[in-house]
């Protein structure tokens, strides 16, 4: 069943959507060669907590950390760690959620490490605009499959492949709630957007194939190919005839 916001209820998802947003500031501040991802997930869970949140990933299903950091050819879910190194041209995806206030928002970026190669910038850039086109499609009245086939199309013309491992969701007073949001689909199938829906809406993109595999800790996904992967998110309110953004 999926749920849909009050006026009220958005005023808290904005406060956790902004605060997602300064850490993702702060993480792009932070991403620099030879820095460690576990550097990073620290400085952040401080930032969290400091605002009187609580990191939305650390203990969910028994993950160990606040910030999901997949450098290269991680999909997503890459645990930090202190012996994961930046290195320059690397590309590292940021995935941060928060709860505040009783409320979820959550949202990811790709960051370049120094410069990268031509072809790790088209990536992250196609998987950033795949992002956008997506949400353009989170107004009332449209389908779940209008965001998800605008992903897709962006995967197409950029010569890329959409992750179909991995969904976007539903989110609010549960960090994952109904709809899923697949990044590729079929015309005029999935659920009727309807106003005051929250969507996380997640783009993946990989350089090779689009088959992941799961490494032994049980979270980190990797390209089968040990391609390069790009992740964007945005946590976004469905409107009438717009969409507000409030992770941005």
């Amino acid at each position: 069943m999926t749920i849909l916001r009050n006026e009220e209820e958005y005023e808290r998802l904005r406060a956790a959507g902004r605060l997602v947003a300064e850490a993702l500031l702060l993480a792009g501040k932070l991403v620099r060669p030879g820095v460690s991802t576990l550097s990073i997930d620290t400085k952040i869970e401080e930032l969290i907590r400091d605002n009187g949140a609580e990191p939305a990933f650390k203990g969910y299903k028994g993950y160990p950390a606040t910030i999901c950091a997949s450098r290269n050819e991680v999909v997503v879910h890459g645990i930090p760690s202190e012996k994961v190194i930046l290195r320059e041209g690397d590309i590292l995806g940021v995935d941060v959620g928060v709860k505040l206030n009783g409320f979820y928002a959550d949202a990811a970026r790709t960051f370049p490490v120094g410069e990268i190669s031509e072809k790790a910038s088209m990536l992250v850039e196609a998987t950033r605009k795949s992002l956008e086109e997506g949400t353009r499609n989170a107004v009332s009245g449209n389908r779940v499959s209008d965001i998800s086939i605008a992903i897709q199309k962006v995967a197409q013309s950029s010569g890329f492949k959409e992750v179909r491992a991995f969904v976007g969701h539903g989110t609010g007073r549960n960090l994952h709630e109904l709809p899923e949001v697949p990044n590729w689909g079929v015309k005029g199938r999935g659920k009727v957007l309807e106003e005051g829906l929250v969507l996380a809406i997640e783009p993946m993109f990989n350089e090779g194939t689009r088959e992941v595999e799961i490494m032994p800790d049980g979270w980190t996904a990797v390209t089968a190919d040990r391609k390069l992967s790009a992740h964007f998110e945005n946590t976004v309110i469905v409107g009438k005839s717009n969409v507000e953004v409030v992770t941005s």
